[in-house]
């Protein structure tokens, strides 16, 4: 997930990777807050977290959304936000990620 978000926000250097290892463990929370089943999974080395892994592409990219979003200062942030709240309802509606209609 790291290489995938630093991609996405054009960042080649490795001083921001706490920050963005952060910023995709609190998008993995959100989403699981807002009542998504997600499975994203930490990846250690040495007893640290160094990088997640997620399979699903849906939620990679409500994630890589999230870290847009969070990251910085983007010019297109309500656009961003918007789009991430969308894909997160679209989740948390969603039977496939564990939600069943009442």
């Amino acid at each position: 997930m790291l290489a995938r978000v630093k991609l996405a926000l054009r960042v080649a250097t490795n001083a921001y990777d706490a920050e963005l290892l952060d910023l995709i463990a609190a998008a993995a929370a959100d989403i699981a807050h807002a009542g998504a089943v997600i499975e994203v999974t930490p990846v250690e080395t040495d007893g640290v977290v160094t990088d997640y892994t997620c399979t699903d592409p849906l939620t990679r990219t409500a994630i890589v959304t999230y870290c847009r979003v969070h990251f910085g200062a983007p010019a297109d942030y309500e656009r961003l936000k918007a789009s991430y709240d969308e894909q997160k309802g679209q989740m948390r509606e969603s039977t496939a990620y564990g939600m069943v209609e009442a």
